[in-house]
């Protein structure tokens, strides 16, 4: 399984979550940060914590973690989002 560096990993993350702003710290060796914003506001729209990672995810490791964030953003974004009657 090919290993990633931690900056890979974060660059191919925010590459798929444009256009919104994503930043992504190791709170532990073993433990992502993630918080999802707006670019143009800079107001939060999620904040996840305690997501598995290691300092050198795998593609398989970077797939999780956006499945992960796009699960809770989809919760996030259909709040907002005006129902049609």
């Amino acid at each position: 399984m090919n290993r990633l560096t931690f900056a890979k990993a974060l660059e191919l993350m925010k590459l798929h979550f444009h256009p919104f702003g994503f930043e992504a710290t190791l709170e532990t060796p073993t433990s992502l940060l993630v918080r999802v914003f707006d670019l143009t506001t800079g107001d939060t729209l999620l904040t996840v914590t305690g997501i598995r990672c290691s300092t050198a995810p795998s593609l398989d490791d970077v797939e999780r973690i956006i499945r992960t964030v796009e699960s809770d953003l989809e919760v996030i974004l259909e709040d907002r989002i005006p129902r049609a009657m």
